[in-house]
């Protein structure tokens, strides 16, 4: 692709800026016109009492004429400023929750790990297979059951709140490979930023919107107030309303106008890249082409009919919302400019509906099919030049992650799998992950978790065990990627015992490794937006002059981790963070409370100082020449804790280095 993930980040940030920059021009301009407007409407209704008295007689038998009244204008342009940042800041607080709460208020329904409907499991296996692929947690799945138009979108302010939901339509009209293309472009949506930019979007352009429905009540308010009569006082005020309400519905009109220009300017583009990162993703251009070619076919489209569906209209796979101002100021490219971008051979012609029992013959899925050769994969080791490359592939994965992925979970038993995607089993598999090596620290450990959690659950964990020792060491981040959607549907008790139950294993076991605290890290982060509010992450730094601590605490600790020779580790590191003050700590120094405290920090610098920081990790692994497993599988995590996802780093695969400037901003 032409530009990387840290590039598309800061395109993204940019256009976040270009918005609010957009939609500050915007309140102007309705600020000063509901001015002018109510001064010309006040000042006609002024001169025409001005003529008369209220006896009919000319102005000039009266002692002086009546100032006029700027109170009215004023305090309607003020009305419309607090009513556009009172609107904004009530959605926006609205969408607090995440994805979660836009796919719900769209009617969507959850879809459990558990179910045992054929098309959701389809659904399920292709979200999860996905997500493993990129490196990023595996996403709840919701389906608008409600909706027959072929449709989805992606929601959330990061990969750790994201959401997938899918319309009925879409799950059950379109095969496999159609499904994975879809799939495919949301992802491209989660990994590029463009979920935060997308709630942004809702929030700020709700207050304008909302300009018009308050003008719409005014104007009905003064029509029944109206049919009572009364004297010239009440009715001057019921003219006042009625001119007040249509400037408010004229200014509506004028938002809705503004807000369509501003959906459109930076969606539709963003599309286009979407759609040729889900044929990059999926090596199959026909999957997502197929995709859409079926929308233009199918009786209903992509056609949402949720009443809320026009707020949203921008963050859906295919156009959502017709009628009105959607052809001119339409948030996606036309069906046939996306069709021809991915297939230039298409004729023109759309494909006839496909039968249900078409579709519904291929919702199994037999994952050992659709790789080959991919167990002699897992058992080779990771060449040092593609881990001393891995930042250039944050962000980009590719089919062959994708197959990889498919392999890694068909390899792994399926009680583990089966585990993973249940909420009892899902804690049963992290504490079985947690237990140490060593049988006293072990036999510790389970004591510790049989007073402290269910029978159940103990039981189940015991069981698991030894299944769960003999995993390949790079299954390990996905498994605990695989378990998210089933632990985020635990109830707030049940989380907040799994989570006591967490910390007694990991003070059970003082030997616990830089790997294994990473991994759970991991996990408590990317649950936690499910059980406490969400906040939009802030980019506080844009060099890393001021972070010479943090840095240097980051980079000690993965030398001292993973090399003999420490010092040479941390140099080759250093190097690739140039004019950044770093040194090489004390172990006393590289405690995992403090590691925690820097990553922190580091997560909060902008995209292309985080890309120095992968750099300078990768570098630091690679210094002896070797990776071991773990080691490539510690920068991933690393990776993850720097909300930079990074796909399965492959034997064999050919990378080619992508050449940045370091800035000293």
């Amino acid at each position: 692709m032409a530009t990387d993930f840290f590039e598309r980040q800061s395109n993204a940030r940019r256009n976040t800026r270009w918005l609010m920059i957009v939609f500050s021009l915007s309140v102007i301009v309705i600020v000063v016109t509901t001015f002018i407007a109510t001064t010309l409407a006040v000042g006609g209704r002024s001169e025409v009492h001005d003529q008369f008295d209220q006896f009919g007689r000319p102005a000039h038998f009266r002692p002086g004429a009546a100032p006029f009244p700027w109170q009215i204008p004023i305090g309607a342009s003020l009305a419309s400023l607090a009513l556009i940042a009172g609107g904004s800041m009530f959605k926006i607080a609205q969408l607090s929750s995440g994805g979660t709460g836009v796919a719900e208020r769209l009617g969507g329904r959850r879809v459990y790990p558990n179910t045992i409907d054929p098309v959701e499991r389809r659904l399920l296996n292709v979200v999860e297979e996905m997500a493993l692929a990129s490196g990023v947690p595996v996403p709840p799945v919701f389906m608008l059951t409600q909706e027959k138009g072929i449709n989805a979108f992606a929601a959330g302010f990061s990969p750790s709140d994201a959401v997938v939901a899918v319309t009925r339509g879409c799950a059950e009209q379109l095969t496999r490979d159609q499904l994975q293309g879809v799939i495919g472009h949301e992802f491209s949506h989660i990994l590029n930023g463009d979920m935060r930019l997308n709630l942004r979007m809702i929030g700020v352009l709700f207050g304008i919107l909302l300009l018009g429905l308050v003008g719409r009540e005014l104007f009905y308010i003064a029509g029944r107030t109206g049919m009572y009569g009364g004297g010239r006082r009440r009715s001057d005020g019921v003219i006042y309303l009625v001119l007040i309400g249509l400037a408010l519905m004229i200014l509506g009109f004028l938002g809705s106008l503004f807000g369509n220009m501003i959906k459109a300017a930076v969606s539709r583009q963003r599309e286009f890249l979407a759609d040729a990162s889900s044929v990059q993703f999926t090596r199959n251009p026909d999957g997502i082409a197929g995709a859409l070619k079926r929308i233009g076919s199918a009786i209903f489209g992509s056609h949402i009919e949720c009443p809320r569906a026009a707020e949203v209209s921008h963050m859906y796979f295919a156009n959502g919302v017709t009628g009105g101002f959607a052809g001119l100021f339409a948030t996606h490219p036309p069906l046939g400019q996306r069709i021809l971008a991915i297939d230039p051979r298409w004729d023109g012609n759309f494909p006839p509906p496909l039968p249900a029992d078409a579709v519904a013959g291929l919702s199994g899925d037999q994952v050992a099919g659709l790789v080959g050769g991919g167990a002699d994969v897992l058992r080779q080791a990771v060449p040092v030049d593609v881990v001393r490359r891995a930042g250039d592939q944050v962000g980009d994965p590719t089919e062959a992650h994708r197959q990889f992925a498919a392999e890694l979970v068909a390899a792994m038993p399926q009680p583990v799998v089966d585990a993973a995607h249940e909420p009892y089993g899902a804690r049963a598999v992290i504490f079985a992950s947690l237990m140490d090596q060593n049988p006293q620290v072990r036999s510790a450990q389970l004591a510790a978790l049989k007073s402290a959690t269910d029978e159940h659950v103990y039981e189940l964990t015991q069981k698991l065990l030894p299944l769960v020792d003999g995993l390949d060491p790079r299954a390990q981040l996905p498994l605990v990627d695989m378990t998210l959607p089933a632990l985020r549907a635990l109830s707030p008790p049940q989380f907040q015992e799994f989570a006591k139950c967490f910390v007694t294993l990991v003070q059970a076991d003082k030997r616990l490794s830089l790997f294994e605290w990473m991994l759970h890290r991991i996990l408590l982060r990317h649950l936690r937006p499910q059980f406490e509010p969400v906040t939009d992450p802030q980019i506080q730094y844009y060099g890393l002059q001021k972070l010479g601590q943090p840095c240097s605490v980051l980079l000690s600790t993965l030398a001292r981790a993973s090399q003999s020779d420490d010092q040479a580790a941390f140099d080759a590191g250093a190097r690739e963070l140039a004019g950044v003050p770093v040194e090489l700590l004390s172990p006393d120094q590289c405690r995992l409370d403090t590691l925690q405290t820097a990553l922190e920090q580091l997560s909060h610098v902008a995209a292309r100082q985080r890309q120095r920081l992968v750099d300078a990790c990768a570098a630091c692994i690679c210094a002896d020449e070797e990776v071991q497993v773990e080691e490539a599988e510690l920068l991933r995590a690393l990776c993850d804790m720097l909300d930079c996802p990074m796909p399965p780093l492959l034997p064999g695969q050919q990378v080619s280095r992508r050449v940045f400037a370091h800035t000293s901003n």
